[in-house]
């Protein structure tokens, strides 16, 4: 693995260390969703692009279970830096 390459917190501690995720606005593109995580001390730990979760977590139009596919793929996706926030 290479110095660049992000890496990723075991799901368990990601699963102890996120408190909620929100799909907001993007505050530099109004037309752009994002997914911003938060900490259990409503601290924003890090944010995810709302249409690459969508693909990347294999998310359909009208999925009844999409919900848990995002939390999924977010929970396994937390990057190590966010222990430091």
């Amino acid at each position: 693995m290479s110095d660049d390459q992000v890496r990723f917190l075991p799901y368990e501690e990601a699963s102890r260390l996120v408190a909620a995720i929100q799909e907001e606005e993007d505050l530099d593109d109004p037309s752009r969703r994002v997914l911003t995580v938060y900490s259990h001390q409503d601290k924003e730990l890090c944010w995810f692009d709302f249409e690459e979760v969508m693909r990347d977590a294999g998310v359909q139009k009208n999925d009844p279970d999409s919900k848990e596919k995002v939390t999924a793929y977010i929970m396994h996706h937390i990057p190590e830096w966010a222990l430091e926030i």
